[in-house]
């Protein structure tokens, strides 16, 4: 038995934002008020900290099986845990890739085994993440997968695009979808426009994004698939999701970190490959916009895109190097910091698009500080202040953008299932 005393809690599904205690007894919540004792309880002081349902991330790479030099799915989970989240959504573009119910199976076999927080799989749209023939997606259901999608990728035809929408909402699943045109993007690098030719690197337009996006919110409303956009990252491919809320369909989206705070503008000509992501960092304009729809609601949830790489593979030239950074342990602190404390947002604004979202989108279990609710929670402090630093990473990687940077507010305590897995900011073992 866990007695949390003293925490400011904020939940915003039931309405709460005050300084009070939660009794956790088992996996549940058993009590929540000020001035709670119980005989025998172990007893965790968090005055001056807050504590909200536990965050989640429904786009993660953990790279098992099969790029296990990169990341696990032990130290993925750690990273989650350290960086103040109960859950992920582990996406499918491994080695072999996640098509299979049997897929499904080996990564919730291994995350009971090993993970720190909870793990939930998503199944790929496509065999073999080629947009050519369907996935078992009865079978990779079946055996938990809570959404469906072959993120690193597009699906290319149109045709086959409405089958799998066609397929998944048979099955109640959303289908998740990286937007990207791989007739125009080609081997694109970088933005196109400025930043390209600044950089001398092959352009990568925003119209790549765009385009699909249509498409796929055309689909969404002939099929009634839920339909997720992931990591969108332009001003107008926002206005299309803005446009497809407004008409009552099925769509959301997501944003990463580094998209809000992070632009082309950032690459210099040292050729950080840290900033080699896809999509890739976008014009000052995008990423204003894309605050923007963060503030009035159009961006559902914020997503890592975690995506680690072996130092030696990011320490190639600009166009060799892999796309991708990490983010599990840094993103909190950069809402905190660049979006929570300048006022932009507040803290029901930030447990939405942390906690209850994510979990929305995925239909999985609500997580509300109420009695009877499962105990996933995180606590953060938001006066601490710390410096993003390598050394201090829990994940294998540190291909992170923000080395360096200053936050203010990190998770310190983490429960999965009423079990204390993260304590004072040290992942227990």
């Amino acid at each position: 038995m866990l007695l949390l005393k003293g925490a400011r809690v904020i939940d915003p599904q039931i309405e709460i934002d005050e300084e009070t205690d939660v009794l956790v007894d088992g996996e549940r919540i058993v009590g929540v008020g000020t001035g709670l004792s119980a005989e025998g309880a172990q007893v965790i002081d968090l005055s001056g900290k807050c504590l909200v349902p536990g965050l989640v991330d429904i786009h993660v790479h953990l790279r098992e099986p099969g790029g296990e030099h990169k990341e696990t799915i032990e130290s993925g989970t750690r990273a989650a845990a350290h960086g103040g989240f109960t859950g992920v959504c582990a996406m499918p573009n491994t080695n072999p890739v996640c098509d299979t119910g049997a897929g499904v199976g080996y990564v919730k076999q291994r995350a009971a085994e090993v993970g720190k927080c909870r793990v939930y799989p998503s199944g790929a749209l496509s065999v073999g993440l080629k947009g050519e023939v369907l996935s078992e997606m009865g079978d990779m259901a079946a055996r938990g997968a809570v959404a469906f999608t072959d993120d690193g990728r597009g699906v290319q035809d149109a045709g086959m695009m409405r089958r799998i929408m066609d397929y998944a909402a048979m099955f109640g699943k959303t289908v998740m979808v990286h937007e990207q045109d791989a007739s125009l993007v080609g081997e694109g690098q970088v933005n196109e426009g400025v930043a390209s030719t600044r950089l001398g690197m092959l352009g990568w337009p925003a119209l790549g994004e765009e385009l699909m996006i249509a498409r796929d919110i055309m689909l969404c409303e002939l099929t009634g698939c839920p339909l997720h956009i992931q990591h969108i990252t332009t001003a107008a491919g926002l206005d299309l999701v803005r446009q497809a809320k407004d008409k009552g369909l099925p769509v959301t989206c997501e944003v990463t970190p580094h998209h809000l705070f992070l632009t082309e503008d950032d690459i210099t000509l040292a050729y950080e490959t840290s900033m080699k992501v896809n999509p890739p960092l976008r014009t000052q304009a995008d990423a204003e916009a894309l605050m923007e729809g963060v503030i009035d609601g159009t961006v559902d949830c914020i997503v890592t895109d975690h995506a680690p790489h072996a130092d030696w593979e990011k320490a190639r030239e600009f166009e060799l190097a892999p796309f991708g950074m990490i983010g599990l342990e840094t993103s909190l602190g950069l809402m905190l910091t660049k979006m929570v404390a300048p006022g932009i947002i507040g803290y029901d604004d930030l447990v939405d698009l942390m906690a209850v979202a994510p979990r929305d989108i995925l239909g999985l279990e609500p997580v509300k500080i109420a009695s009877g609710s499962v105990a996933d929670l995180t606590v953060f402090d938001p006066n601490l202040t710390w410096t993003v630093d390598a050394a201090d990473f829990e994940s294998k990687a540190s291909n992170s953008a923000f080395l360096g940077w200053e936050l203010t507010g990190r998770a310190t305590h983490v429960l999965v299932g009423g079990r204390l897995v993260m304590s004072d900011g040290v992942v227990l073992d």
